[in-house]
């Protein structure tokens, strides 16, 4: 039986992050593996969560000598986009398997162009180092072979999520994330296009990361009410609540990667903000429209939420086939 260390942005109440994980744990946990070890920013919930061990993000070293296989990701893990210090940690966590002989896979993961030469020479020296990488689209695999490594393309983990059929969609919701570059000038008009083009109509705002999504969403939130719109605001929600809530909708607008996921997959009409790359990939590969965060393009991305077809949206699978 096979001991195992999975390493990836776990424990930080991310929606997606936690959803890869859950799917990740849920069928190695099929195949009897000896253990299962989380690094995580909070061990206790994690291991409440998903009934394994943890370790917390700096103690790793011993659940890796004493394990067989390093699996790092999903997500857009290795990148220096958020910072090079997130991406040296991670590095050195695949670094510490490597140097103790154990077999590492990079899982599903997202790349695009690296910010700093430090960052890509980092990453590709350590990458062709390991067992197995593979990644979650072909925008990511093109950019690896760029750089030399060869990869496995599969697709997101959360696209193996199963979801309950819903018999009828209703209601429109939004989800926002700080980053750079949204402002009023895009808040505002997105504001008022969905006060009037859903008048009578709550409006249901979601965090799936509170420390980060909540502030900005407050913020949206007084705008839609300065337009007449009644808003109700989702927080705190686990990885089940929001595939629930957000699977019942007709409309979502989304700027995190996951959230356009879960919302595609569910046949929910879909508007993407791109604020990233990978918001970019994965409206190329499953066919949702997305907009720039301008105010000019506000009033023609909601008229492509609404003359959307869900059935056309191409939604992958996802085999685990890759770990026997």
């Amino acid at each position: 039986m096979t001991k195992y260390v999975i390493s990836g942005y776990i424990g930080f109440d991310n929606f997606g992050d936690e959803a890869i994980a859950g799917a990740l744990i849920n069928h190695l946990k099929t195949i009897n593996p000896e253990r299962i070890t989380v690094i995580s920013a909070n061990p206790e919930k994690t291991s409440e969560l998903y009934g394994v061990e943890t370790c917390g993000m700096l103690n790793f070293l011993k659940p890796i000598i004493f394990s067989d296989v390093l699996i790092s990701g999903g997500g857009s893990l290795l990148q220096d986009i958020t910072s090079l210090k997130s991406l040296i940690y991670y590095l050195i966590v695949i670094i510490t398997a490597i140097i103790f002989r154990k077999k590492v896979i990079i899982f599903a993961q997202g790349f695009s162009k690296f910010r700093t030469k430090r960052g890509e020479f980092l990453a590709k020296f350590v990458l062709k180092r390991c067992h197995q990488v593979t990644v979650r689209d072909k925008q990511s695999q093109d950019y690896l072979h760029s750089l030399g490594i060869d990869s496995i393309l599969l697709s997101d983990p959360v696209f193996g999520i199963d979801i309950p059929e819903v018999k009828e969609h209703n209601g429109i919701g939004i989800q926002l994330r700080n980053c750079r570059g949204l402002g009023n000038e895009f808040l505002i008009p997105l504001a008022e296009e969905i006060a009037n083009n859903f008048k009578g109509q709550k409006i249901k705002l979601f965090s799936f990361q509170d420390n980060i999504d909540l502030p900005i969403i407050e913020k949206f939130t007084e705008f839609l009410t300065s337009n007449g719109s009644v808003v109700k605001i989702y927080k705190n929600l686990t990885v089940p609540e929001v595939i629930h809530e957000v699977s019942q909708l007709e409309y979502f607008i989304s700027m995190r990667f996951h959230g356009c996921l879960i919302s595609a997959k569910s046949g929910v009409k879909t508007l993407g903000i791109n604020y990233d790359k990978k918001i970019e990939a994965l409206s190329e590969n499953v066919g949702f429209p997305i907009i720039k965060m301008l105010g000019c393009e506000v009033k023609d991305g909601i008229s492509k939420l609404f003359a959307q077809n869900p059935n056309e949206y191409k939604i992958p699978d996802f085999l685990f086939d890759f770990l026997k």
